[in-house]
């Protein structure tokens, strides 16, 4: 029974995708044209590359360009693989194609331990630690301290984080993008996108010694076959002792309140937000991880916020990844 209601609020919600399959499968294709940029510069692109995990399989890889130089190479810092193509000064054409299919996952991990175990938080330092705007002292941990106050395990500080995040943050249709995730701002405003309100969450957690991570990623097409150029998505992660890492999706719950015109006492929002709560739908997938990046060759520009989209320089200055109509490229999903 609870099954079927997910299905049927996510037929409404969802935008009529087929709510009952647990898995997704499909063709992903990304093209590259830095070619209208100006002559006479060296042009640099570095693009999210997806591998494999336990969620989801990645397979027929393959790319191709008119590139002088490509590879696949990791982030130092965290692992995050990428691929990356240079083309000369003299170059007048700059186009590169990367085409894989994948499988993804639905994600329940609803069942958690009884009992939290003992763990070492030196183990998750990366993920409790702040970032260049996702701060975890001054108003960032007063907030944590207050949201989790007689809050003892993991799982409860975790849950409470997510209900404040749902209950007080809202959906900006006007955010760029999928917002920066400046936890500061967002306090004061907390309107954005699902970078931002992932942001808050993650940032909140970590204040709470709860560890957290922002998961940056593509939605699969609904449709047999779908441009899926703007379809960029954030969720976050937390880990939980004795289960592991589990996601939870705040962003995806206020997205469809605005969508839907929906309350949070709503039955289909009080359903979805029990579902992203541990667990998300398998209309996406998971390209990267990590803020502040220094990518792997090392970018001439500052450190990365985020790498949920694809990083170009041409001449050493950074092109605006939210602007594909300058900086050229095109996805596209054809289903399996």
């Amino acid at each position: 029974m609870k099954r079927l209601l997910l299905a049927l609020v996510a037929v409404t919600v969802l935008c009529a995708l087929p709510a009952w399959a647990q898995t997704r499968s499909g063709q992903v294709t990304m093209e590259f044209d830095l070619s209208s940029q100006p002559a006479g510069e060296t042009a640099r692109l570095w693009i999210p590359y997806p591998v494999s995990d336990h969620d989801q399989l990645i397979g027929s890889i393959r790319f191709a360009g008119d590139y002088a130089a490509a590879g696949v190479y990791t982030v130092p810092d965290n692992g995050t693989p990428l691929l990356y193509a240079e083309w000369p000064q003299s170059s007048k054409s700059r186009k590169l194609t990367l085409a894989f299919t994948v499988t993804r996952n639905e994600l329940r991990r609803g069942e958690h331990p009884d009992r939290e175990p003992v763990w070492n938080p030196a183990d998750y330092a990366a993920y409790l630690g702040p970032t260049r705007i996702g701060p975890t002292d001054g108003a960032v941990k007063e907030l944590a301290d207050k949201i989790t106050a007689g809050k003892t395990t993991v799982l409860e500080r975790a849950r409470a984080i997510y209900d404040w995040t749902v209950e007080n943050m809202y959906r900006d249709p006007e955010t760029r993008g999928c917002g920066k995730g400046d936890v500061c701002y967002l306090l004061i405003r907390p309107g954005g996108k699902c970078t931002d309100i992932s942001s808050v969450f993650v940032a909140l957690c970590r204040a709470a010694g709860v560890p957290a991570r922002e998961v940056f990623g593509l939605r699969l097409g609904k449709q047999a076959e779908q441009d899926i150029t703007s379809w960029q998505h954030c969720w976050a992660e937390f880990f939980l002792p004795g289960a592991g890492w589990v996601p939870a999706d705040p962003a995806d719950v206020l997205k469809a309140m605005l969508v839907e015109k929906l309350q949070l006492t709503s039955p289909g929002i009080v359903t979805l937000r029990d579902y992203f709560w541990g667990g998300i739908d398998a209309y996406r997938f998971k390209l990267a991880s990590g803020r502040d990046l220094v990518l792997n060759p090392a970018q001439s520009g500052e450190p990365l916020n985020t790498f949920g989209y694809p990083y170009a320089e041409v001449g050493g200055k950074p092109l605006d990844f939210y602007e594909p109509k300058s900086f050229i490229y095109r996805f596209s999903f054809k289903e399996l």
